[in-house]
């Protein structure tokens, strides 16, 4: 019975390190993976515990690099950044960690960047403000934040 146990630990370990080797995943995504397969509970959590005790699976790693990945490739705010990883199954307190350690300054200098990117001359034309502002929203950032950003824009840089 041992053996037969030892088995199925291998296969649900095998396919869990087929589905890692595109990228790194949360411990959700594995789990319902593995579940996906047909793999019993009891397996995939042994399999789980194996795997996180390898550091194979790491969530604290993940949500870390998933948003400062996210954040300097794809320029992401911290609200989009959070809704996904919360998506992919990051617990809250591991998401807020995350998330939380970038400061507002941070955050306002990067929408900031994108805006300058996105609109070099931005002036006080409600309309074209509203599309700035709809940019920065989408990508995540606060709408305080984002009518922060806009009007400092607008006016030239420099946030009061």
């Amino acid at each position: 019975m041992a053996e037969v146990g030892q088995e199925r630990l291998q296969l649900a370990l095998e396919r869990a390190f087929r589905y890692l080797g595109p990228r790194a995943r949360t411990e959700v995504e594995l789990q319902r993976h593995l579940e996906g397969k047909g793999i019993e509970p009891e397996t995939v959590a042994q399999a789980l515990d194996s795997l996180r005790e390898q550091g194979y699976v790491d969530d604290v790693r993940f949500a870390r690099e998933f948003s400062e990945d996210k954040r300097l490739l794809e320029e992401w705010g911290a609200d989009r950044i959070e809704r996904r990883l919360l998506a992919l199954g990051v617990p809250q307190e591991i998401v807020r960690r995350a998330v939380g350690a970038r400061g507002r300054d941070d955050e306002l200098e990067a929408a900031a960047a994108l805006l300058q990117r996105r609109f070099p001359a931005l002036d006080d034309d409600p309309r074209e403000q509203r599309r700035a502002i709809g940019v920065l929203v989408r990508k995540g950032y606060d709408s305080e934040l984002a009518w922060d950003v806009v009007r400092a824009h607008a006016r030239g840089g420099g946030f009061d």
